[in-house]
């Protein structure tokens, strides 16, 4: 309805007031503003709890990246110390009770450990630690993870599965003896303890924790503090190599709520607004000066630290690209950051001579195939070589992508030459042990060179007789009976000979050479020098040789040497029993690719507290003994990749067993 009298007064009023439109437009702006102001906060409680939001979960992400490298930290614990075991097993085993204890204080070092099995090459288990220690089966997963850490001759972890109930991975540590594989170390983690003992109780009271397998079913969890909301969470894989593991967090928080009543919170913050965003800018600019100066307090450490380290770091991008070297890498290659930031290969820093294996192995590179460890040469700046070890890993960025590979390089320079040096020792040692040998049978050897030289002088007298009497008479000479004569004085002048000979050729000093050799000829080559010791000791000999033993790809003087001290140790070791006990047997059988050779005696055998010591240098059990004899036997066998090792005869004496790879195994 309308009413002509008011549209009379408001047109009069405007007659009247012509200002009145702009005082309209005046009050206008301050409504907009306060619609504007009642606008923002309504906007800021909702934005405020988005940043909330926000903020914890980076708060979750970065705590569950800090509880992944807390437990990849403590797994790779556990890899070194199996690592460090390993090395010592492939030297030189320990005695039962030794490996025990150590395998009880890694127990005592990682909860999580729940078994720990060593396998020869066959599989068969040597030692066994744990639980569990009675089953030593394996599961396929397992098996798989074996064979690939054979393969790539680093460790593996399997994939998870359930033992008992619980979840479990395997990690599987490969062994080799100069390129040869002998055995595994197999680790069995329970990855429920593996949480419980590791993540902080302050974590997992405010958040649920999940191991999850590659389908995201979940294999160990800790809710100290409750299910978690679904609210935050984060998944992150954890860097196992070979197993597809997830760790998932789930916060037990809820989402930040807004303010229960809109309309109290607009009436307090018409009033404290300003100063609330001004302490709110003024915080979030107090963290970011912070969180800049932390930053930068962490660049320079970490920058120290790279500056002090020996070892060489270098990072190249997917293209294979140089992003990042620093001076220990620099000061190896004898190059300046900026001749080697953004090169592509071919680097200035490859040997000529090994060309192709750079290019091989950088194009296993861009195939996404890396070997995380192997040795290689640089060339620096000098011209001098430098032998390396090159350690590889992806670089993975905060995303989980990569982006690139980070190598750590060695200088062995040192270790090399100390290997040098051993080596020449250990032929030191080998040459010492042989001239020894011959000393302490020098007195039987003239005795035994003395018959043959009689015998010769003997029959040349005969001879000489029969011409005489042929010249004195002017008869013919015999023929048949000076032939004969001369056929014995020919005889035992190659007797002489060949005793001459094998003395030489055994203390000779050369390099070792590594030829098919048969076993019989071995034996054949130094049964002369055998006999003589077993005659001086009234001991019968017996050889038991196969007609068909597979030729070994060994060095024969070693073997002879070999052969030669174990019979004197057995030859000796009768020296106080029954002469018609006195029988040293020597017998050679083939299996499994394998050539193995006893040498058994009837002697007094020997005690436990001995034995333990027994291939120990400097150890022995003689008066005037240098105690090397048995480890030197024991280093020339490892060298060709077999074992020596020793038990009780049932009969009485000892039994001292080596076994050798056959031909063909030796060459594949």
């Amino acid at each position: 309805m309308k009413f002509p009298f008011i549209d009379t007064l408001e047109e009069r009023s405007l007659q009247l007031n012509p200002a009145q439109p702009a005082r309209r437009w005046r009050w206008l702006l301050p409504v907009l503003l306060v619609l504007l102001f009642l606008a923002v906060l309504l906007w800021l409680p909702w934005q405020a709890r988005e940043m909330e939001a926000n903020e914890r979960q980076e708060q979750l992400i970065a705590d569950t990246l800090w509880v992944e490298q807390t437990l990849r930290f403590e797994l790779a614990r556990d890899e070194e110390a199996l690592a460090s075991l390993g090395a010592d097993l492939v030297i030189s085993a320990p005695a039962a009770p030794a490996l025990q204890a150590r395998l009880a204080q890694m127990f005592k070092n990682g909860h999580e450990l729940s078994r720990v099995l060593w396998l020869d090459a066959e599989g068969t288990t040597l030692a066994t630690r744990g639980v569990e220690a009675a089953d030593t089966t394996l599961t396929a997963a397992s098996l798989m993870a074996g064979d690939n850490a054979r393969r790539t001759r680093s460790g593996r972890y399997s994939d998870p599965y359930r033992a008992g109930g619980a979840a479990t991975i395997d990690y599987h540590l490969p062994l080799f003896r100069n390129s040869v594989y002998v055995g595994s170390l197999v680790a069995k983690f329970n990855l429920k303890v593996l949480l419980d003992e590791t993540v902080p109780w302050w974590f997992a009271h405010d958040n649920a924790l999940s191991i999850l397998d590659r389908d995201e079913r979940p294999l160990a969890q800790r809710t100290d503090g409750g299910s978690g909301r679904g609210v935050y969470t984060h998944k992150h894989a954890l860097d196992l190599p070979g197993a597809m593991v997830e760790l998932a967090t789930d916060s037990v928080k809820g989402a930040p709520r807004l303010l229960p009543n809109l309309l109290v919170g607009s009436v307090i913050a018409l009033a404290l607004g300003l100063l609330v965003s001004l302490a709110t800018l003024w915080r979030h600019i107090a963290r970011t000066l912070a969180a800049e100066g932390a930053l930068r307090q962490q660049m320079a450490f970490r920058t120290a630290m790279e500056n002090s380290l020996v070892t060489g770091l270098r990072a190249r991008d997917l293209e294979g690209r140089v992003t990042y070297v620093n001076p220990a890498f620099c000061e190896m290659v004898g190059l300046p950051p900026d001749e080697l930031l953004g090169k592509v290969p071919p680097m200035p820093y490859w040997a000529p001579e090994a060309m192709a294996e750079y290019e091989q192995r950088f194009a296993n590179v861009l195939a996404g195939n890396i070997t995380p460890q192997f040795e290689t040469v640089f060339q620096h700046s000098s011209g001098r070589r430098v032998p390396v070890l090159v350690f590889e890993a992806p670089l993975v960025d905060s995303n989980g992508k990569q982006t690139g590979w980070m190598s750590s390089i060695l200088d062995i320079s040192d270790r090399k030459k100390a290997e040098d040096l051993n080596r020449r020792q250990e032929e030191k040692l080998q040459q010492g042990a042989r001239l020894a040998t011959m000393g302490e049978i020098s007195s039987m050897l003239a005795h035994e060179l003395n018959q043959p030289l009689a015998a010769i002088s003997s029959y040349t007298a005969g001879a000489l007789n029969v011409l005489g009497r042929a010249v004195d008479s002017g008869s013919a000479v015999d023929a048949l009976l000076l032939q004969r004569a001369l056929e014995q004085a020919s005889t035992q002048a190659q007797r002489a000979g060949q005793i001459i000979k094998s003395v030489h050729e055994f203390v000779r000093k050369r390099e070792p050479e590594r030829k098919e050799v048969a076993m019989p000829s071995v034996i054949e080559g130094i049964r002369a020098l055998i006999d003589l010791q077993a005659r001086q000791a009234f001991v019968s000999v017996k050889v038991h040789l196969p007609p068909d033993l597979p030729p070994v790809h060994a060095d024969r003087i070693l073997l002879e040497q070999v052969l030669l001290n174990l019979t004197r140790n057995a030859i000796e070791a009768m020296a106080q029993i029954a002469p018609e006990r006195r029988v040293l047997r020597i017998v050679a059988e083939s299996s499994q690719g394998h050539v193995a050779v006893s040498v058994i005696d009837h002697g007094h055998g020997i005690p436990p507290d001995v034995a333990e010591r027994l291939f120990s240098p400097f150890f022995s059990t003689k008066a005037e003994g240098m105690g090397m004899g048995l480890s030197i036997c024991r280093t020339a066998i490892e060298f060709h990749g077999g074992t020596l090792t020793h038990t009780g005869n049932p009969g009485g004496g000892t039994v001292f067993t080596f076994t050798l790879p056959q031909q063909a195994e030796a060459l594949a």
